[in-house]
């Protein structure tokens, strides 16, 4: 199945990332959302982040309105009737993401492969909720997405090897490394990355280290290029809380728990990056 238009909904950080690597990649795309605003500010982002990379000579001056031009907005689902693909990536909730599905499924043509951004919700209880299980499939992008190459690929009960084919040909286009998983709870990226970084916050919470030392310890000493708790910041705590709940709820094992600082953190709003704190502080911009 040959795809040209690719459909993102939400407008988010990740949504707009693959927002930006699709059109980046000649692909055309829709990008909806149901705030006109989140809408306007995300595009405004992308053009941003494209400044940037022709600032370090990745992309050319010339590509960046080409670029510009290949992405249409909207706020309603329907105008994704002439997508191949949609990538959905509303916030980390099964009701919201599974109402989206549903809507895309009644909208779309049945050939249309409908995929999840998703972190850690089931792929195989999304596909449940549309006619079309076979075409249901993850593909989780990392943070962010014009940086990083892999794409984790997740494989639903039903998830036909056509469409696996397809989104991992779509990847490479976009100049990622597709790795296939099944689906279980957190698939493989988050079920080994979120329980180190709620380590990380337990250590803070017991006074083990401070935020700062545990991140040094973990850049200097395992040479990861960003401390967990940076790494939290930056993936939003709220996120990381979710999943964490997710693992917990599904695997019903202990060492799942999340850290009651975390909780407490989300609670206050300390949200990482988009709010300005969360371990570490940001400036405005």
């Amino acid at each position: 199945m040959e795809v040209r238009t690719i459909g993102v909904v939400g407008a988010g950080q990740m949504g707009c990332g693959i927002a930006h690597v699709a059109a980046l990649s000649g692909f055309d795309v829709i990008l909806t959302d149901i705030d006109t605003e989140i809408l306007d500010r995300g595009r405004a982002s992308i053009a941003s982040n494209l400044d940037r990379q022709i600032r370090r000579g990745t992309v050319d001056t010339a590509d960046r309105d080409a670029v510009l031009g290949r992405i249409r907005t909207s706020n309603r689902v329907k105008d994704h009737v002439d997508s191949e693909m949609v990538v959905e990536s509303a916030k980390e909730q099964l009701d919201i993401k599974a109402e989206i599905f549903r809507q895309l499924d009644v909208t779309c043509r049945k050939t249309t492969i409908l995929a999840s951004n998703t972190s850690s919700i089931s792929i195989t209880r999304l596909g449940a909720v549309t006619g079309r299980p076979g075409g249901v499939i993850g593909m989780h992008f990392m943070n962010p997405v014009p940086m990083m190459r892999l794409v984790e690929v997740i494989r639903g009960l039903d998830t036909s090897p056509e469409t696996v084919e397809t989104v991992n040909e779509v990847a490479r286009t976009m100049g990622k490394t597709p790795v296939e998983c099944a689906d279980h709870p957190g698939f493989v990226s988050n079920r080994l990355l979120m329980p180190m970084i709620n380590e990380a916050v337990f250590a803070v919470a017991e006074n083990v280290a401070t935020p700062q030392a545990v991140d040094e310890i973990m850049t200097l000493g395992m040479n990861h290029p960003m401390g967990p708790l940076a790494l939290a910041d930056l993936i939003g705590l709220d996120n990381c809380l979710s999943v964490m709940r997710a693992l917990q709820t599904e695997l019903g094992d202990p060492k799942y728990r999340p850290c009651p600082l975390l909780i407490q953190m989300v609670d206050a709003g300390r949200l990482g990056r988009k709010s300005g704190r969360g371990f570490f502080t940001y400036p405005k911009g």
